[in-house]
């Protein structure tokens, strides 16, 4: 009897826990359900791109759509009337072609201008940014990298140093670098373009912020740990984790050197060494 009894007591059991189970299992469905419901509401309050709302991410991506022609739109001028002839492009439709298509002898007079001095002024923009623009972008990762993970005394006077460094417009350093140039000897040739490009505030903040962000101390300390040089965690850790930065970075650098109008032209005065923003 007892066996019997136990075995039913068993089975009673198994029953109220598969009950239970279920019971559990129901309930876990309802907070599911309500939890996927929250989201859709969330969702729906959400931005113009979202995936739970074609209508407002068809409305994001017409916007974007427009914004997108609008950047390109200079770029389509400027090859629209690079195809006219100088008669043409003074009494047609700036996005109309001209009667006669000359790219071919537009490009040839460019490069045929004074014995082909475009070549040189291009030349010298490339080696302007490639120097310039490089060796900024590389000091950047370098000390913003060192600032980040290395802890030294002057940290905080060395961070005011370069917030009041980007509160300063370029154009406002430019005379007192030419007084500086002019000292030295160094004005009418590359240096004096070179030497002002190499320093990027901006580009030291941004990498400093970055690497904060990008490259966890614990990664660092574990490859200490194993016995790798700082040099070694620097480039085979570090250095790419920094990617997305250092990209960032060289962009900023490139288009500032690429752009810079006022600096060669108090700086420069032979036009053998003009870039192309004021060749």
């Amino acid at each position: 009897m007892s066996a019997a009894t136990g075995a039913r007591l068993t089975e009673a059991e198994l029953r109220a826990q598969e009950r239970a189970a279920r019971k559990a299992e129901r309930e876990r469905q309802k907070r599911i359900a309500r939890d996927e419901a929250a989201e859709r509401k969330r969702s729906e309050k959400a931005g113009f791109a979202n995936v739970n709302n074609p209508r407002r991410s068809t409305l994001m991506t017409v916007l974007c759509a427009i914004f997108a022609v609008y950047c390109l739109f200079p770029f389509v001028y400027l090859a629209i009337n690079a195809t006219k002839t100088q008669a043409d492009f003074t009494s047609t439709f700036g996005l109309g072609f001209g009667k006669t298509f000359a790219l071919w002898d537009n490009i040839a007079t460019v490069f045929t201008y004074q014995d082909g001095i475009f070549g040189r002024w291009l030349v010298n923009t490339l080696l302007y940014v490639v120097v310039g623009a490089g060796g900024a972008t590389l000091l950047a990762i370098m000390g913003g990298y060192a600032l980040a993970k290395f802890r030294f005394p002057g940290r905080k006077a060395v961070f005011a140093v370069i917030i009041g460094s980007i509160s300063v417009p370029g154009i406002a350093l430019a005379v007192p670098q030419f007084l500086l140039f002019a000292k030295l000897g160094l004005t009418n040739t590359p240096w004096a373009m070179i030497i002002p490009s190499l320093i990027s505030p901006f580009g030291l903040y941004l990498m400093w912020i970055f690497s904060e962000q990008a490259v966890p101390t614990e990664l660092l300390e574990a490859a200490r740990v194993d016995g790798a040089s700082e040099f070694r965690t620097f480039w085979t850790i570090s250095l790419p984790l920094l990617a997305p930065g250092i990209v960032t970075t060289a962009l900023f650098t490139i288009v500032a050197t690429w752009n810079n109008y006022f600096l060669p032209l108090i700086m420069l005065k032979d036009a053998d060494w003009y870039p192309l923003t004021i060749g």
